[in-house]
């Protein structure tokens, strides 16, 4: 189609060679090259084979030279008749491999410039066509470019030589990191413990009975990620305005009764610390929204504008509209409703490449039980819920349902669900007056995690 509408492919020749010229010149720069340019990134098909096979040897730590990779292109069945002739010609007019990052960007640049055209292709065939409404088709142009943004796929086949690379690279990271957390922390240490914190693409539900104080520990956690990580946090809150989340936020951090700052009814001591904690969460990168017809792809749209997005938070998942198109509950089950919510909670945290905390309302189907502690089929509308998520925390407090209890304020997270470790309940204290959830000095149970 290009060549019929006199359009050249963004691609440039010299510089696929000089990279391929550069391996086999100085295999010292090979690891700088394989951080910085992808196969699929080379126009030219002989180039794309020849560096893939060079990547393949790297991996598996095999000496390159021009001889040892036309052995390993005739085992990979990609050996022509030139193919040594061609190797020798890349080291020829290959100037140096000093430059050899400079040609790994001209690479890059064009493979991106290529993969714009495809896509506004494929958007301009959508839009032409009617194939969906216009909010749907900006859907697919917003998510099309944040992926080239990302220089990230959606999907398709990927060999495991290079998947074996990034999780060797993730292990060699935890290593050096020693005992720190690999995820983002919560805050509370015996969750972070359980769930190894908060891992890029998780989903995490944090379910309870309305009142539990659902909201109150989803925003100790924002603060804590803000905070420890540096980056920002997206907090969509569809129940509660922005000024009461943040007059929580700073009853939390100033530990200043909730009740008086409402009211305006502070101290000199208290108005000094209400400034301290005022100067504190400004220091944070936390942004709220409370839109409360907000709908998944709503979601995903502003966190794909986000440069350095690192925790989002969704107060709560039963009150989200129904997936990308906006319907109402009148218009589909509110189970199947729920599920394609969660299921796409799941594939925005991936695709974001940053986990999702999402509250969620448990039933009433606890209360009828003598232990009404949480358990996975409480939730509500459950439908795929419990399958998409990655970690499920239930909250419990004895003095929520017996306030004459010996320890009203005594909290339980319970771990109903964990892909990463093992489950079990994780002590916590709720400070009614602060809105807050601290950590219980009692450690977790001999038979949890």
């Amino acid at each position: 189609m290009d060549e019929i509408l006199g359009r050249r492919v963004p691609y440039s020749q010299e510089a696929e060679q000089a990279i391929l010229g550069s391996m086999l010149i100085d295999p010292a720069c090979i690891p700088d090259v394989v951080n910085n340019v992808r196969g699929a990134e080379f126009y030219i098909d002989v180039n794309r084979d020849i560096f893939d096979t060079m990547y393949a040897m790297f991996a598996m730590g095999a000496r390159i030279d021009p001889v040892t990779v036309l052995d390993e292109m005739r085992t990979r069945k990609c050996w022509k008749e030139n193919s040594q002739q061609y190797l020798l010609e890349l080291m020829d007019v290959t100037p140096t491999a000093a430059n050899v990052l400079q040609y790994c960007a001209i690479v890059r640049d064009r493979a991106l410039l290529r993969e714009l055209g495809s896509a506004a292709s494929e958007i301009s065939e959508q839009v032409y066509q009617e194939a969906g409404q216009g909010q749907q088709v900006l859907e697919l142009a917003e998510r099309k470019v944040y992926a080239l943004r990302k220089e990230s796929t959606t999907g398709g086949l990927v060999s495991m030589t290079h998947v074996l690379q990034d999780v060797l690279s993730q292990i060699s990271q935890a290593a050096a990191n020693g005992s720190q957390l690999p995820g983002i922390s919560t805050g509370l240490a015996d969750i972070d413990e359980c769930l190894q914190g908060l891992g890029d693409g998780d989903f995490v539900l944090i379910a309870s009975r309305p009142g539990m104080g659902k909201t109150s520990i989803a925003l100790n956690i924002a603060v804590n990620a803000a905070k420890s990580s540096g980056k920002t946090v997206a907090i969509f809150s569809l129940e509660m305005s922005r000024q009461q989340l943040v007059l929580r936020m700073l009853s939390s951090e100033s530990h200043i009764d909730l009740y008086q700052l409402n009211q305006g009814r502070l101290n000199t001591e208290e108005w000094g610390k209400l400034a301290e904690a005022a100067g504190a969460l400004s220091k944070v990168d936390i942004r709220l929204d409370d839109n409360p017809t907000m709908t998944v792809a709503d979601m995903a749209a502003q966190c794909r504008r986000i440069e350095d997005l690192g925790l989002v938070v969704v107060d709560y998942l039963q009150l989200m509209q129904s997936a990308g198109s906006g319907n109402s509950w009148a218009n589909e089950s509110r189970t199947q409703a729920v599920s394609d919510i969660s299921r796409m909670m799941k594939v925005t945290a991936k695709e974001l490449g940053v986990p999702i905390v999402c509250m969620s309302q448990l039933s009433r189907a606890n209360e009828a039980r003598q232990n009404k502690r949480p358990m996975l089929s409480d939730l509500r509308e459950s439908g795929s819920i419990e399958q998409d998520a990655d970690a499920v925390i239930g909250l419990y407090r004895e003095g929520y349902y017996d306030r004459e209890c010996e320890d009203p304020n005594s909290a339980e997270a319970i771990i109903l669900k964990n892909r990463h470790g093992r489950v079990g309940t994780v002590y916590l204290r709720w400070i009614p007056e602060y809105t807050t959830y601290v950590n219980d000095e009692r450690r977790h149970d001999e038979d949890g995690y």
